[in-house]
């Protein structure tokens, strides 16, 4: 049985190591009850199959808690701190502390999605600094790779082991050198007309990108969701880039890619990842491309950006 001690401070972000289904009830059904019998809101995003074990676990208790999917919700890990977290977090009570178990990496993610996960993992302990809210999250140790435990050592400043309920500080907790080293060149794609843009000619980037979308068998609502995305990337790459930027769209396994590229830098680990307040005029860009699009992939240095957008045909 998992129970974590009272907080230090007022976000605690631990990594529940598991090894089979006993494991991971064992770490998470107590976690969520102890927040039910304080009063304390939870949410449980998780894949599917972890979803109903979590839900069949707590029995009756599952009617108070909120269930996403993470499968869903969580698909490209840029939109889960304001789709998710963020978005759960902020609708609950001034001063109330609040408890997630959010499980982004499982087995089946591809070698693509893994760097935005792991992103994604090290940027909650900047996104959630000083917020009273507690973020379990759990790795499955039988099917993920050594590589990606190790990771998680790195992202995460609590480790709790199995069902032992004993948590212990992370030695190698480094979350801003994680950031850093998966912020890297994506990899080569294969030939792809360019279409170079400016100020001038920005209206033609949506019809580009949604004439060759279609050509290669992206349909219906996902066809509008790509003309959005490259609309937004393309002003951006024009007001912060540098004036100008170029586009390329392709065919990619089940999905259609689209990438800008400027000259512009991004250096704020969290754009993109924040929810936009009500009375926010404008920067909004990425937010909308994490939140609309499949898979976010961004590098981001010296000689430029380069965003890539994965959407499923």
């Amino acid at each position: 049985m998992t129970v974590m001690t009272e907080p230090d401070g007022p976000f605690v972000h631990p990594a529940l190591f598991y090894a089979d289904e006993r494991e991971y009830l064992e770490g998470t059904v107590p976690f969520v009850r102890a927040a039910l019998k304080a009063g304390e809101p939870v949410a449980v995003a998780v894949p599917t199959d972890n979803l109903r074990l979590i839900r069949d676990g707590l029995g009756a208790d599952a009617d108070s808690v909120r269930f996403l999917d993470m499968r869903e919700a969580g698909r490209n890990p840029g939109r889960i701190i304001p789709g998710v977290l963020r978005a759960f977090t902020d609708a609950q009570s001034s001063g109330t502390r609040v408890h997630i178990i959010g499980e982004p990496i499982w087995a089946g993610r591809s070698a693509t999605e893994y760097p935005a996960c792991v992103q994604h993992e090290a940027l909650i302990n900047v996104a959630f600094q000083g917020r009273t809210a507690t973020i379990l999250c759990p790795y499955d140790t039988r099917r993920l790779a050594p590589e990606v435990i190790a990771d998680a050592y790195a992202t995460h400043p609590t480790l709790v082991r199995g069902g032992s309920g004993a948590a212990e500080d992370s030695s190698a907790y480094a979350p801003g050198e994680i950031v850093a080293r998966y912020n890297e060149p994506l990899p080569p794609v294969p030939d792809a007309p360019v279409f170079a843009f400016r100020a001038a000619s920005l209206s033609d980037v949506r019809h580009v990108a949604v004439a060759e979308a279609a050509r290669l068998g992206l349909t219906s609502a996902r066809l509008e969701d790509l003309a959005l995305v490259t609309a937004e990337l393309a002003t951006n790459s024009v007001v912060h880039g540098g004036g100008s930027g170029s586009l390329r769209v392709w065919a990619e396994g089940d999905s259609v890619v689209c990438e800008v590229r400027d000259a512009g830098r991004i250096t704020d680990p969290l754009a993109g990842r924040r929810p936009a307040s009500r009375d926010q005029r404008g920067g909004r860009g990425l937010l909308l491309v994490n939140l609309v699009a499949d898979l976010v992939r961004l590098h981001s240095d010296d000689e430029g950006t380069t965003v890539r957008c994965w959407f499923g045909r």
